[in-house]
């Protein structure tokens, strides 16, 4: 089972970043928001083909998320 990771999600927006929407994820997966986030100008950088005035890109969890379970309490 995949454990949680994180993806970029790269968005088209109108004239003064409103509406903005997903207009492609990135295939690659970070291990850490923080990975992500130091992605983003490269990853901005290379996806200006958009057809929108505004290109912007947001970091999104993904994959499986487990709880933790707190052993002491009981379950019921």
């Amino acid at each position: 089972m995949e454990s949680m990771f994180f993806v970029m999600a790269i968005l088209g927006c109108g004239d003064g970043n409103q509406q903005c929407t997903p207009a492609r994820v990135m295939p690659t997966h970070y291990v850490t928001m923080a990975e992500c986030r130091a992605a983003l100008p490269d990853q901005l950088a290379r996806n200006t083909d958009i057809p929108y005035p505004v290109i912007g890109a947001d970091c999104r969890k993904s994959g499986v998320e487990f709880a933790q379970v707190d052993a002491k309490r009981p379950r019921s």
